[in-house]
């Protein structure tokens, strides 16, 4: 595949010349068999790198039909293309050729979950990618010998690379998009099973790293359910699969340091996405609607009502409708949680290392010596038991340092040196033997009023003279306009192309912000938006979306520190 003589010519043409007539290229080019749009060029080769296409008839792509008949194989073939051209751009056009960006060609990196993706459109007429280019300079002037050999020589073997089917042996390809649809069928049945959670036998759990999140190898301990647990799932693909199911309810993981608690209950939070073959967590699967919560000191508060765990505060501060800019440990934990079902959450995900103490348990010495009547909190421990027996929400939680979530629990999980234990006999014995002096505190049912009307009145996206500056800057942090929204604590975001779908539903949304609409309205509009149009309907083609779940829009929200709202 080569590229169309106009274009080679062009290049050469423009040698040589400022670096801003590389904007002369902004059309579209004829390949052999497909077509290179070149949307958006850069107009410095230190800026962000110029944004193109390449699209190629399915009659040259030649993906047979049952690769993509389905929306879960759809997802997955796709993933599987930007896999593909992210590796043979690296190895192709890594770049390095002049100033700048020079000479690379690159989507966003995917990780260890298959995620809808912008970067690849696939129908029944074609198969298209976006991607970035960094088209070359020496200094600031056209390096066009240079683009001729990055666009005419090494693109089309990028291309060749991942756009055609011939390209891929058939057994990964469609292990790949079998391994999905496996993954999203076992999460289908999951409720109506009574489950929130399934991890198959032999899924090796552990990670390298916090940052790394590829399987740890060497030393690691594949993962088997305990008897008690274990059950069979059917699955379209790889028959029967047997592993842990976890039951709906109250579910506590215990054991000693480093004997994998956390590891565990990683796996389960990470479980609401699917995974790639390989990553040892595949069938390591979770609800949708579960959602991991941690303690957040400083995270602004908007209009939360918190009443269910924090009472009235010295100074007659409102908890029906808490607002701060510097939330404590415990006020922040329980906004996240409360935030978490405005939003419908199921399944509360819950480590006590990432917890605040006085949020999760009072003991009876403390509670000698700070009577209910001086302490506003209502621990975690006394509000558990109703949001599963009165608002059907479960909680899997890890716990290490406090035995009376034993009172409490449906199941107990043990971690013994990387093995899992059903130990909840046991504990039912030891609960009763040791019983607990405490006293419960938890008062009336769990009642809270949660319409929250949000206001865009102190939102202002500008900066200096751009209108709006609303931008990802990386994993765990958007810019807007002149401040910063901190998702640090958010862990179910897994990648940085999630995150810039947050801003741009951020900046679609602002005008939105009007006090018409609920903040789930809010979100349910962007997710309708997303379901119905793509993710392209966020704005300007480009390849470095991918897809969230209401959840993490809402966090992006709520951690807006200019947001204002009120409840009715």
């Amino acid at each position: 595949m080569t590229v169309d003589g106009a274009l080679y010519r062009e290049l050469i043409r423009l040698d040589g010349k400022g670096y801003r007539s590389y904007k002369e290229l902004q059309k579209e080019y004829p390949l052999d068999n497909a077509t290179l749009f070149i949307d958006h060029v850069q107009g410095d080769p230190f800026a962000a790198p110029s944004t193109m296409r390449v699209r190629l008839p399915q009659s040259e792509a030649q993906f047979p039909p049952e690769a993509f008949q389905s929306r879960a194989r759809s997802i997955a073939l796709r993933d599987l293309i930007a896999r593909r051209f992210w590796e043979s751009a690296r190895t192709n056009a890594k770049g390095g050729l002049a100033s700048g960006s020079s000479g690379t060609i690159s989507v966003p990196r995917p990780g260890q979950a298959v995620l809808e993706r912008s970067s690849v459109v696939l129908n029944k007429d074609y198969v298209e990618v976006r991607f970035s280019a960094g088209l070359p300079a020496f200094g600031r002037q056209v390096a066009g010998r240079l683009a001729a050999e990055m666009l005419a020589e090494k693109l089309p073997i990028i291309v060749s690379d991942s756009l055609c089917y011939s390209s891929y042996k058939d057994s990964k390809l469609f292990q790949h998009l079998c391994t999905v649809e496996d993954a999203q069928h076992i999460r289908s049945r999951l409720k109506d099973m009574g489950l929130v959670a399934f991890i198959a036998d032999g899924s090796m759990l552990p990670r390298r790293s916090g940052v790394d999140r590829s399987p740890l190898r060497q030393g690691a301990t594949p993962f088997r359910s305990p008897d008690s647990l274990r059950i069979r799932m059917r699955t379209p693909n790889s028959g029967d699969v047997w592993g842990m199911g976890v039951p709906e309810g109250i579910t506590i993981i215990v054991g000693g340091g480093y004997h994998g608690k956390s590891t565990l209950l990683d796996a389960i939070t990470e479980g609401v996405y699917d995974h790639i073959p390989g990553d040892g967590r595949e069938l390591a699967v979770t609800r949708y609607a579960a959602v991991k919560v941690n303690v957040e000191d400083g995270r602004p508060v908007e209009s939360v009502d918190i009443r269910p765990f924090i009472g009235s505060l010295p100074g007659g501060i409102d908890t029906a409708s808490f607002c701060t800019q510097n939330a404590s440990g415990s006020t922040s934990q329980a906004a996240n949680i409360m935030e978490a079902l405005e939003m419908g959450a199921d399944l509360l995900l819950i480590d006590e290392d990432r917890s605040a103490s006085n949020f999760m348990v009072r003991d009876r010495r403390m509670q000698e010596l700070v009577p209910k009547g001086s302490e506003p909190i209502t621990p975690f421990i006394d509000r558990v038991r109703q949001l599963w027996e009165g608002k059907g929400i479960s909680t899997v939680m890890v716990v290490g340092g406090s035995g009376e979530y034993l009172d409490i629990a449906d199941t107990v999980l043990m971690m013994d040196a990387y093995v899992l234990k059903d130990v909840t006999e046991k504990a039912k014995e030891v609960a009763a033997e040791n019983p607990s002096r405490r006293l419960r505190e938890e008062g009336e049912g769990f009642i809270s009023s949660m319409d929250r009307y949000p206001l865009n009145t102190d939102l202002d996206p500008r900066k200096g003279r751009k209108e709006v500056a609303v931008v990802a800057r990386s994993l765990h942090s958007i810019q807007f306009g002149n401040g910063e929204i901190d998702l640090s604590a958010w862990e179910q975001l897994v990648e940085a192309s999630q995150t810039v779908t947050l801003a741009d539903v951020l900046v679609r949304s602002i005008d939105k912000m009007d006090g018409s609409r609920t903040m789930r309205e809010l979100v349910q509009e962007a997710m309708k938006g997303i379901s119905k149009d793509g993710l392209d309907s966020l704005g300007r083609l480009n390849g470095e979306r991918a897809t969230v779940r209401p959840f993490e829009i809402a966090a992006a929200f709520n951690r807006l520190r200019t947001l204002r709202a009120f409840q009715r």
